[in-house]
């Protein structure tokens, strides 16, 4: 395709959809049609009013100038007598508000598309037609629409001709590529569970789940008449209608009814929702069948599968699942119904080893680390959001742990994968990320004094803080050791010689046990600033000896062997200082159950897992959660919400716990990429009564069944044909199998 073949409306229309269209008559002899077309904003392509493909909320969001996709249809049937091509389109992501509050600015300020009909003949010549002047604009009945604010459609407007399509010169500061991404597609139908009136008298419907897409209504009414729906997550403590913690984004959806019976349903937008609240329905009593929730999200196949005896354990899996399908709607986002819904990059790596263990998760990121790449500053920096662009302001600052998605995402995916492919597309980011690292601040092997987002919604530097109270310079450096770990793998499996980057790891091992650690453990405290938005400081020291800093050290082997019993000594009294509980955020919740199994505590990592009390993963399933919280306690005991400017109740990062659900509990990981061989350790708990799980590796299906009769635990192990499995038993028993399915007791 051609950037230089947009075309706009001749008429501004705003954030309302239009229409563009033209005749194709292909000649006789016709053999092959196919029809490529993108836009900045979203489309769906039309055949005479037949959809092409089964793709919504094309093109889906990426660093659209340096990559935007467009998509291509076989139209050879559809076109072979000829049709009129309709390409219906929106402002979506690329117009209009993008991030939040006053930060957000968008890549164009109209939407334009670019469609190319190729026509193949039988003596073999092609005929191209393009998008130009030719093409006619017309209204739609969609006179609103916003990704953050809903869709307000009109079907009592007239459809009118706004004249021929101009040429757009904007198009071509845009560059075009071939779809990358898995299509965006509707999954899921759910009817609501429930019709409520609240206290305050609002209709409400209750689908029972938490989730990111949209209502479809079939419904008729009469001419004139108007259905408008707004969309929550949750009920206030009186159990009415709340969606203050979607701050500036309205979720708001209208439709103006014409008298004919109709499937309504958004095209352009999406919202994150459990509940709608009927702002206006026509009729006293609302017929529940007339609504269906529909999950939208990035078509991904499902790879893993993990059931327990545990009725809470099983909700904890399941509301991680979902999250997952919420949030991975074409790119990684954070949340999928306030006014950011943005590819913030420490989620995403927090979690890619469970996203992987659930899903097939490889062409969606193989389409995001391209915009990673592509978003990556000249000095190797990567921003806390991808895509980023520029449009989303100071917010977005350089952190560790955020940053270094580049290196850890890659890694993972060729661990779960064993495709080289991850590793070769990105070592040049991953070598430009460490090279930021090394250059970042006043000393050479350590990254001190950056604007670090720090162990994120922590508990332990006070119930209500964003920040948790571990050093910020202690964790950057920490994870700049570990992703120098992770460049010297990836290049060894490529080949490369990576002796200059090993002795890098060792330099920066060096100098941070001599600048953060003594005698064995961490110092207790450093001189350090973490600056807010405003650039205020937050507070001028960080602590050292925190939960968060001794699991790092441990994971990433930032410790000496017999300095590990001393650090484990202090992980196990710092948890049962704070009454047996963890204090993590998102930098250290990730790896302490697994720094706990390895320290040979799995009883301790059991009793965090259990733990009802918050901080802990079972106490938003004890409180009614069907998805991932954004905070371990956004939802307070007394039925307060943690804030309202920074309280999701669908962020996944925390599900990054099901990974060791798969590793540790069924005890299946890889011992070479992509599960050529693998190890299988189970670790059996009573608590859990049982445990079925299968994984749909590389090399074929894993499963690892566990159960108790009485006090002895049963196996059954499944190797694929072909691959080899270590299984160890906690009895002691360990031996090396092909292909086959095993049983044990012991």
């Amino acid at each position: 395709m051609n950037a230089g073949n947009f075309i706009k409306s001749p008429v501004d229309v705003g954030a309302a959809s239009v229409s563009f269209e033209r005749t194709v008559t292909p000649k006789s002899g016709l053999q092959r049609a196919t029809l490529s077309v993108t836009a900045i904003g979203l489309f769906e392509a039309y055949i005479d009013g037949k959809k092409q493909g089964t793709g919504v909320l094309m093109p889906g969001y990426t660093a659209y100038d340096k990559g935007l996709q467009y998509f291509t249809y076989d139209v050879t049937e559809p076109l072979r007598a000829g049709g009129r091509v309709s390409v219906v389109a929106a402002p979506g992501w690329a117009v209009g508000s993008l991030g939040w509050k006053e930060y957000g600015k968008s890549y164009n300020d109209h939407y334009a598309v670019n469609a190319e009909v190729v026509l193949a003949y039988a003596d073999g010549t092609e005929e191209k037609i393009v998008t130009d002047g030719a093409w006619e604009v017309y209204t739609t009945p969609t006179l609103f629409s916003d990704i953050y604010h809903g869709e307000t459609t009109d079907y009592t407007a007239p459809i009118k001709l706004l004249g021929n399509a101009l040429p757009d010169p904007t198009g071509e500061k845009f560059l075009l590529v071939a779809q990358r991404g898995e299509d965006i597609v509707e999954n899921e139908r759910l009817a609501p569970v429930a019709y409520i009136v609240t206290p305050k008298g609002e209709r409400v419907l209750d689908f029972g789940q938490n989730l990111a897409g949209y209502v479809e209504m079939t419904y008729e009414g009469k001419r004139g008449e108007c259905v408008k729906m707004t969309f929550a997550e949750v009920l206030d403590k009186e159990g009415n209608f709340y969606t203050e913690n979607y701050r500036s984004a309205r979720n708001e959806v209208c439709y103006v009814l014409d008298g004919t019976k109709r499937v309504y349903k958004p095209r352009f937008s999406f919202q994150g929702f459990r509940y709608i609240r009927l702002d206006a329905f026509p009729a006293e009593e609302v017929p529940l069948d007339a609504f269906r929730a529909i999950a939208v999200h990035s078509n991904m196949r499902r790879t893993g599968r993990f059931v327990t005896g545990n009725e809470k354990i099983n909700q904890l899996y399941h509301n991680t699942i979902w999250g997952q399908k919420s949030n991975y709607l074409d790119i990684p986002t954070d949340c999928p119904q306030r006014d950011e819904r943005l590819g913030w990059t420490g989620d995403a790596q927090v979690f890619c080893r469970t996203a992987a263990y659930n899903y097939d998760v490889r062409k969606f990121f193989k389409k995001w680390l391209a915009d990673v790449r592509a978003d990556q500053m000249e000095n190797g920096a990567v921003k806390g959001v991808v895509p980023t662009s520029g449009q989303i302001g100071p917010e977005t600052r350089i952190s560790a742990a955020w940053g270094d998605v580049a290196t850890i995402v890659p890694f993972e995916l060729y661990r779960m994968y064993g495709d080289k492919s991850f590793l070769s597309d990105n070592l040049e980011m991953m070598k430009k990320w460490v090279g930021y690292q090394h250059n970042a601040g006043p000393e050479e092997f350590l990254w001190l004094g950056g604007k670090h987002y720090g162990d994120w919604l922590a508990m332990d530097a006070g119930p209500d803080v964003y920040v948790g109270a571990t050093c910020t310079d202690l964790i950057a450096s920490a994870f700049f050791y570990y992703s120098t770990c992770l460049v010297v793998k990836a290049g060894e499996a490529l080949g490369e010689d990576m002796t200059e980057y090993r002795t890098l790891a060792g330099n920066v091992r060096r100098a941070f046990r001599a600048y953060f650690m003594e005698n064995g453990l961490p110092k207790a405290e450093f001189p350090a600033t973490f600056f807010t938005a405003a650039g205020k400081p937050y507070d001028e020291f960080r602590r050292g000896m925190t939960q968060t800093a001794i699991v790092l050290i441990l994971h990433f082997g930032l410790c000496e062997e017999e300095e590990r019993a001393g650090l484990v000594a202090k992980l196990l009294d710092l948890i049962k200082d704070f009454d047996g509980r963890m204090t993590t955020g998102f930098v250290g919740t990730p790896y302490i159950l697994h720094v706990l199994n390895a320290a040979g505590h799995t009883d301790v990592a059991y009793q965090l897992l259990f733990e009802e009390r918050n901080p802990s993963w079972l106490y938003s399933v004890t409180h009614g959660a069907t998805t991932m919280w954004e905070h371990w306690n956004s939802l307070k005991e007394d039925g307060s919400f943690w804030s309202t400017s920074m309280n999701s109740f669908n962020h996944y990062a925390y599900g990054s716990v099901c990974d060791w659900l798969y590793g540790v509990v069924a005890g299946i990981m890889p011992d070479a990429p992509g599960f050529a061989r693998f190890t299988v350790t189970p670790h059996p708990d009573k608590r859990l009564g049982f445990v079925n799980c299968a994984l749909d590796t590389e090399a074929g299906r894993v499963e690892s069944n566990w159960y108790y009769k009485g006090d002895v635990v049963y196996y059954e192990i499944t190797v694929p044909a072909g691959a080899e499995a270590t299984v160890t038993l906690p009895s002691g028993y360990t031996a090396t199998l092909g292909g086959g399915t095993y049983h044990f007791s012991g």
